[in-house]
């Protein structure tokens, strides 16, 4: 299980460390949002004028990756285990792929001003690979993960 160290560090990045065996701690590459801001995306408010995305990481046999997410292209974001990331962007469809030392993995979202959508990184790493797919999130099973997990990115 990934427990996080603490709510944030000295220089805002964020981290985590696998079970109590494992003593050495996994942290962010750069500052996450504040502890207000990751209240905030935990209410679940749409945007009226912008499509709202949650890419949520919570899984069992997801416990050490860094996964990079690229956005349309051109935006990139890094997730850690039991992490999520809030994407408001326009309208429309959107490409999210999903980048790990072992390979990627591709989705695409669409919806409509105003609307929330929840896509799961399912990870799992063993001994002999590592791999991620994307599943479309249910609503309440992925609030229920949200609310126990941390903001590491929010874009706009």
């Amino acid at each position: 299980m990934t427990k996080p160290i603490q709510p944030a560090r000295a220089d805002g990045t964020w981290c985590y460390r696998v079970g109590s065996f494992r003593r050495k701690a996994q942290c962010s590459s750069v500052p996450v949002p504040s502890a207000d801001i990751d209240t905030l995306a935990k209410r679940f408010e749409a945007t009226a004028d912008r499509l709202t995305v949650y890419v949520v990481r919570k899984r069992w046999g997801d416990a050490v990756n860094k996964v990079h997410l690229e956005i349309d292209g051109n935006t990139r974001v890094e997730t850690l285990p039991e992490t999520f990331v809030r994407l408001r962007v326009t309208p429309g469809l959107h490409r999210i792929r999903a980048d790990w030392p072992e390979g990627s993995a591709e989705t695409e979202v669409q919806g409509a001003a105003g609307e929330i959508r929840f896509v799961e990184l399912v990870g799992t790493v063993w001994a002999w690979g590592t791999s991620y797919r994307f599943e479309a999130g249910l609503p309440e099973k992925s609030m229920e993960r949200v609310r126990s997990i941390r903001l590491v990115a929010d874009v706009s």
